[in-house]
């Protein structure tokens, strides 16, 4: 009684407050039904603008399998590239390097890179393999990684196809085309201009191509009034390039792991992720605007592009469920559109592969396993990436279309229900499909517990300071 007097009426009224919300919350969280937290949600469907409101300076989808473009909006115009560049790049690194080999990256290599390129990250005098080059090149777009590998496809050249000799590279030339083209000494040009011989090759190959809209000044796609190109041009590159195993290899990575080298003496000293958002989620591209099956099979991989100058572009490598490659390029999306790129490359993909299906409705194709991004195919038929497995792999192991073709299984309309001996209990099933929910309460509850804590210590306090004033009491009656 003594401790019941002396606790007094707003402590015992805290006390009884606390156990009750306490109470009402225990019961509340475990008398939820399962049926209420169920997670069986499907992705919902995110439709792509129509060819009408596609914001950019050009675009064009061109049949690789037929020869000929088969959607466009001004596909000659000239535009500025910025890393989609780097397709041409990679594409004579690929022929040029050995990619197991060695390259150191030099002083004029780290040049004029300002504080706003985009970069891998090597250093003055480290000594990287051609294929971590590859992929600082392709991944993060790394300019550094673009002028060390155009230097050393001119030290290759020059090797290889000596001037005065009679060996000539695919395009007919030998060492002395770039000297008369510079109108240089081979000393000179190896000591200081290897960059500009890049970029005589990088042209002389463009008009092999037949792209006739194309001029190279560097390697990395730096802003130059005299490096451009067009958007049928792109597509020229990108189909060439798209011949190289390796290349393709390249674009359909994910992400990757940098190995050491001897100025970054640990491994995963940078880790990249690929910038073309259309690898992760082919399936925007799956219906037109008006839920037309587009008929893509697949998005095999592509190259970003960005600066103020030429506004945001990619080029992109798909395959229609009708057997046919298709190369597609959006050039010029302009600042204040940045936010819808993905959709209006999934709105133009949808388009040209759409009118691909038109002209040859003959299925060859379909969602298989491989080192394509299959549209629509279940997640254990999509290809498995662990760069923290191999880093550094050399570029080896693609298949591509030479895999026999299994069919996508259909969607089902209805989930079924969980089996009876699968079904969680109602509070494990509410923790682990509502975390934001079940966080509040659980925050909620943890305040509660501390509450009664601090009024277990209170109370402990009060009946201490009781008894202290009853010993004294009974002292003095005494």
């Amino acid at each position: 009684m003594l401790i019941n007097k002396t606790l007094g009426t707003p402590v015992k009224t805290a006390a009884v407050f606390i156990a009750a919300v306490f109470a009402v919350c225990s019961i509340a969280l475990f008398a939820l039904p399962a049926k209420t937290v169920r997670a069986d949600v499907g992705q919902p469907e995110i439709p792509v603008p129509a060819l009408s409101d596609v914001h950019c300076a050009s675009y064009c989808v061109y049949d690789k399998t037929t020869g000929y473009i088969i959607l466009s909006m001004n596909p000659d115009e000239k535009i500025y590239p910025a890393s989609m560049t780097k397709i041409m790049t990679c594409l004579l690194s690929l022929e040029y390097l050995d990619t197991s080999s060695k390259i150191e990256v030099s002083k004029t290599a780290l040049a004029g890179l300002g504080n706003d390129s985009s970069l891998m990250g090597v250093l003055e005098g480290e000594k990287v393999k051609v294929s971590e080059l590859l992929y600082g090149l392709m991944l993060p777009s790394g300019n550094d990684a673009a002028n060390a590998l155009g230097e050393g496809c001119v030290d290759a050249f020059f090797k290889k196809y000596p001037a005065g000799g009679n060996t000539m590279n695919k395009d007919g030339v030998n060492a002395q085309y770039i000297l008369d083209t510079l109108k240089d000494t081979q000393e000179h040009i190896l000591s200081s201009r290897k960059l500009d011989a890049f970029a005589v090759l990088m042209n002389l190959r463009a008009t092999k191509l037949g792209c006739t809209g194309t001029h190279f000044v560097n390697a990395c796609g730096l802003p130059d009034d005299n490096h451009y190109t067009t958007a049928y041009d792109l597509a020229l590159i990108m189909s060439a390039a798209s011949e190289l195993d390796d290349f393709k290899t390249l674009i359909s990575a994910p992400s990757h792991v940098f190995v050491a080298t001897n100025r970054h003496r640990a491994d995963a000293w940078s880790y990249v992720k690929n910038s073309n958002y259309l690898l992760y989620d082919p399936w925007l591209a799956s219906k037109t605007a008006n839920g037309t099956s587009s008929h893509l099979a697949a998005v095999i991989g592509g190259k970003t592009g960005t600066t103020s100058q030429a506004g945001k572009g990619l080029t992109i490598y798909t395959v229609n469920e009708n057997g046919h490659e298709l190369m597609i390029s959006i050039c010029g999306i302009p600042a204040d559109y940045y936010f819808y790129t993905t959709m209006y490359l999934a709105s133009v993909t949808a388009y040209g592969n759409l009118a691909c299906w038109e002209a040859d409705p003959v299925t060859r194709v379909y969602g298989t396993t491989g080192d394509y991004r299959w549209v629509n195919a279940p997640a254990s038929q999509q290809p498995q990436y662990d760069p923290l497995i191999n880093p550094g792999d050399d570029l080896e192991g693609f298949d591509g279309l030479k895999q026999t073709p299994t069919p996508t299984p259909e969607v089902e309309e209805n989930v079924p229900d969980q089996p009876e001996d699968e079904i969680l209990p109602p509070l494990q099933l509410f923790v682990k499909n509502n975390p934001v929910i079940s966080g509040v309460i659980g925050g909620f509850m943890l305040i509660i517990m501390i509450l009664n804590v601090v009024l277990m210590i209170r109370i402990n306090r009060i009946k201490n300071a009781a008894s202290k004033r009853a010993r004294k009491l009974e002292g003095r009656k005494g």
